[in-house]
């Protein structure tokens, strides 16, 4: 038996002026109430009320055991308020992860507005294009884009991004615009090998079969192991890249690249926010899933609508094959 319950107890036999009628105040049976009563008084050594056939009245001892009991209880519903507010309050250090590029360009500015509205919130941002464990590395949320194969973790979409290609306006106006996938082999190919990975690009063969897939194998012009900088390179003039499209919006944007050929995309790739349980979720992952939820949800939204027409004109041949996969 819990000690501060049987001082509960106690305080609810004189209030209510008898056994039967505090076990009803407390949901239990008479019986009960009258031996954790008997419990409580063996345990001080002393007589707490004095029962007769019409009536219970404390004892000396009993009333100022019950102020005592009384201030208790008062102090431990007071203290466990505060601590139920203080609970409901997102503060402290809130560990997030996510890929790289997506990242710097829309999970830091995001995060950036949720700090600036919950300001007990600290954070820290991992930026990596490895999927990080959630547990292991001691973090509370990830941003994740594609497949998810941990069934533990839970998920909630947040949209989507496509694999599109993009070129500079000033290569399409010196070697023309590909007008369909096969225009490819007329270009120069920049390409982004972070790991070892197929030198090939993979497109839909139609847009009604989104099954089988048609496949450019690469020899690129330009290699590189990095995003960014193989996007500066498209930038510069140096050939056609495909990247995911949130790794472009601003370029689009501006003007600075193209997007080509959005007919033959292959559909796009999920992106998920991910946390590793539901259950006593402290206040701030609860806030930052909320707010991340809704912020990159119109952030995605405004990244599949990002295109801008290609431009004009063909191009001498190239040095790349073309075949068609299932």
């Amino acid at each position: 038996m819990d000690r501060l319950d049987e001082l509960a107890v106690f305080v609810a036999v004189l209030d209510s002026g008898s056994m039967a009628a505090a076990a009803r105040r407390l949901h239990r049976s008479p019986p009960s109430i009258s031996r954790i009563l008997a419990g409580l008084e063996q345990r001080l050594g002393a007589r707490l009320i004095d029962r007769t056939t019409r009536r219970l009245a404390p004892t000396e001892f009993g009333r100022h055991f019950a102020m005592q009991a009384r201030d208790l209880i008062a102090q431990y519903e007071a203290l466990t308020q505060a601590a139920t507010h203080e609970a409901d309050q997102p503060a402290g250090m809130l560990r997030i992860t996510a890929p790289a590029t997506f990242g710097r360009r829309h999970v830091a500015p995001m995060l950036a507005d949720f700090l600036a509205r919950f300001e007990r919130v600290r954070a820290t941002l991992v930026l990596s294009d490895r999927n990080l464990d959630l547990i292991e590395d001691g973090l509370d949320v990830a941003i994740r884009i594609g497949t998810l194969t941990d069934s533990t973790l839970v998920a909630r979409k947040v949209g989507s991004v496509g694999r599109i290609l993009v070129a500079s306006p000033a290569y399409l106006e010196k070697r023309g615009t590909p007008r369909s996938v096969r225009g490819l082999a007329n270009h120069d190919s920049i390409l982004i090998e972070s790991r070892p990975v197929a030198r090939e690009w993979r497109f839909a063969s139609g847009p009604h079969d989104r099954e089988q897939h048609q496949v450019i194998r690469l020899t690129p012009r330009v290699l590189a192991n990095d995003v960014e900088g193989a996007i500066a390179m498209a930038r510069a003039g140096l050939g056609i890249v495909q990247v995911l499209s949130y790794q472009v919006t601003e370029e689009l944007s501006a003007g600075h690249l193209v997007r080509l050929l959005p007919e033959a995309e292959l559909p796009p790739t999920t992106v998920h926010l991910i946390s590793t349980c539901t259950s006593h979720r402290p206040a701030k992952t609860t806030a930052f899933l909320d707010f991340a939820a809704n912020a990159l949800e119109q952030r995605l939204q405004v990244i599949s609508r990002s295109s801008n027409p290609p431009a004009p004109a063909m191009s001498p041949p190239g040095n790349h094959e073309i075949e068609t996969r299932q």
